[in-house]
């Protein structure tokens, strides 16, 4: 099996920098001998971030829209199988030969019939004692498959070999013993087979009687009369090479497995997931578990100690470190690293990791440094591609969230890519209004992210535009989009920041807690839900740090 790919992935509403980063770290990494990183996204693109990444030649990551471990991760798919028309020696020696307990039993078109264990074939070889003629028993056996489960040397086959019961009898006796016995028996001879050694008389008297099948053990030859015997009486003869007692029980191993094939085995979907698998497996006994399509074609198995080994998908979390808005099943995988320029949020993780936080203007910008620290040059198209990036989180470096590092870090990638950042800022924010091109609940989805303080949950979507006269021909329809928003993810209240990239200023929208928006000291424009704030462009250091303290403001009463 293929080594799982580490997924550098940014948050779940990804804007141009998330998608730049991931882009960016995962060339990094394999450029430094991480060879298996693969740049992912677990949401939307959008008109800016199609507009750098083909200004570059570069492909949207792949969607991976949830991470949470399921059975097709830890199932095993190279499965050791048995066709319903096998017989007990075929499932005794895969079992055997591969160590395993249990088989799945299926048909020709690889659908699952079922499967049989180990166990079920040792306590169908084990006599019955109150049984003993039933002990003798070989059922829907042929002589073809008798010499199969023998790996015999054939003297005489006779072609006329049809599937039916068989009764095996061990010819150890004097022949007047022997005689006696198969005149009692009702037991008609062409269903039965003869185990006997270098006994003569009882070779020449079974073939005589017209048995099905005359088996001389301990590899011993034949004499000349003896085959020619069988051949005129229609006797098939075969030569096993162990002794009695071993070839008597191997022929029972001829038997067809399917009268053994436990029909009610436990099965599962591939996209099942392991912590509800845990839950609905608990009290089972079963030895191993099926994995099967929806047409019930067999694509593995797997065991309860497959459950317990540690999870293989491993993801790198870079423009965020909440957990809250990482992909979906985040917490349940192996976060190995993080990368983010934001405030540190409520991550946890079972072993130490990478972790890097920088108080820059983009997360770009921290994985550009990475390069120039380790001395390597990126492409031009991966120099372009983080330009975007930075360009776009630090509105062309005029964002209160711009430090020196993003403005010397951005000239030098401008110069790996030939390209004038002015002019590539020109065609980012050029790109077209996302409150134009887009529905309101998709404006308001588009970035959004989910925060929790003082016991409130609430959520700050942003948009950049140029200038605010689409947003007014929206702004009611906008409103109602948050309510919806607040609604779905049961907020306290949302938001949404309309940045002009223009003039530098923002508008707020807001619904939901009313004590809060009393306290809101901007003054409001036209419905009372919307505010003016001036100056106000940067989502995490200058809107979340406001909100935070007006939350902490609100009375006890409120909490």
């Amino acid at each position: 099996m293929s080594e799982t790919p580490t997924y550098i992935i940014g948050h779940r509403n990804p804007d141009a920098d998330s998608i730049c980063a991931a882009i960016a770290y995962a060339d990094f990494k394999n450029a430094h001998g991480d060879n298996n990183c693969q740049a992912a996204r677990c949401g939307n693109s959008n008109a800016r971030i199609d507009t750098i990444l083909e200004r570059f030649e570069t492909p949207l990551p792949p969607f991976i829209g949830d991470v949470t471990p399921r059975i097709r991760d830890i199932m095993i798919r190279d499965v050791i199988k048995i066709g319903t028309a096998a017989t007990c020696a075929e499932a005794l020696e895969l079992i055997d030969t591969h160590d395993i307990r249990i088989l799945p039993v299926v048909d020709n078109e690889n659908h699952l019939r079922g499967s049989v264990s180990v166990f079920q074939l040792g306590e169908f070889f084990i006599p019955k004692i109150r049984e003993p003629k039933e002990m003798r028993r070989v059922r829907g056996a042929t002589v073809r498959t008798i010499i199969d489960s023998l790996k015999a040397r054939v003297i005489h086959f006779e072609e006329n070999d049809p599937e039916s019961d068989l009764f095996v009898r061990v010819g150890a006796m004097d022949i007047r013993s022997f005689g006696h016995l198969s005149e009692k028996e009702t037991i008609p001879p062409e269903r039965s087979v003869i185990v006997v050694g270098d006994r003569r008389d009882i070779q020449e008297h079974s073939i005589n009687m017209g048995v099905r099948l005359v088996a001389i053990t301990g590899d011993l030859e034949v004499d000349d009369d003896i085959v020619r015997l069988a051949r005129e009486r229609g006797v098939s003869l075969i030569v096993s090479p162990y002794d009695s007692a071993t070839t008597a029980l191997s022929i029972r191993c001829a038997a067809k497995l399917e009268r053994l094939i436990d029909r009610n085995v436990p099965c599962f979907g591939p996209d099942a997931s392991l912590s509800d698998i845990r839950k609905r497996i608990t009290t089972h006994n079963a030895a191993a578990f099926m994995v099967t399509g929806t047409g019930g074609e067999l694509l593995g198995i797997f065991t309860k100690t497959d459950l317990i080994k540690p999870v293989r998908t491993r993801v790198i979390l870079v423009d965020h470190n909440e957990l809250s808005q990482a992909v979906p099943g985040a917490e349940q995988v192996n976060v190995i690293e993080i990368v983010d320029h934001h405030r540190l949020g409520n991550v946890h993780t079972n072993q130490p990791i990478l972790f890097l936080n920088e108080p820059v203007g983009s997360t770009c910008t921290i994985i550009a440094d990475l390069y120039r620290r380790e001395s390597m040059t990126p492409s031009a198209r991966v120099a372009g591609v983080m330009m975007g990036g930075i360009i776009s989180d630090t509105l062309n470096l005029n964002s209160p969230t711009t430090t020196e590092k993003d403005r010397n870090i951005l000239r030098w990638l401008a110069g790996i890519a030939e390209v004038n950042s002015d002019s590539l800022a020109d065609l980012i924010f050029s790109s077209g209004s996302v409150i134009l091109n887009q529905k309101p609940d998709a404006v308001i989805r588009s970035d959004f992210k989910v925060y929790e303080e003082a016991g409130h949950r609430f959520s700050v979507s942003q948009v950049e535009e140029l200038g605010f006269d689409t947003f007014w021909e929206k702004s009611d329809a906008l409103l109602g989009a948050l309510d919806g928003l607040k609604a779905d993810e049961k907020l306290a209240f949302s938001t949404l920041l309309v940045t002009d990239i223009n003039s530098q200023n923002s508008l707020l929208l807001i619904r939901g807690n009313s004590s809060l928006i009393d306290l809101i000291p901007y003054a409001a424009v036209e419905k009372g839900e919307i505010f003016e704030l001036p100056g106000v462009v940067s989502r995490k250091k200058q809107l979340i740090p406001f909100l935070v303290g007006l939350l902490q403001s609100l009375p006890p009463e409120e909490d």
